[in-house]
């Protein structure tokens, strides 16, 4: 799998059933090339209008499974919500 397949995919909270979106970048141990975390845009300011302060980093060990079209991860939002 590639990362430009992993942007497709739209990642779903298990624990609380919601969309987060879809990963937008990915953090990765340039010492040993592993993947460490998803990177997803945060809740938008005044409807997505004004743009992002915030984005979801989504630790590796917290994604449960990759599907066809979703990614199931499980974790609390705001343990993974950081601000900009």
């Amino acid at each position: 799998m590639r990362v430009c397949d992993l942007k497709q995919k739209e990642v779903i909270n298990a624990c609380t059933c919601k969309s987060l979106g879809c990963p937008v970048d990915i953090e990765f141990d340039p010492k040993c090339g592993q993947i460490l975390a998803l990177v997803i845009p945060g809740p938008g300011r005044l409807c997505g209008f004004l743009g992002r302060d915030s984005e979801f980093v989504i630790p590796w060990e917290c994604i449960c499974q990759i599907g066809d079209d979703i990614i199931l991860v499980e974790i609390t939002e705001e343990k993974c919500l950081h601000k900009n």
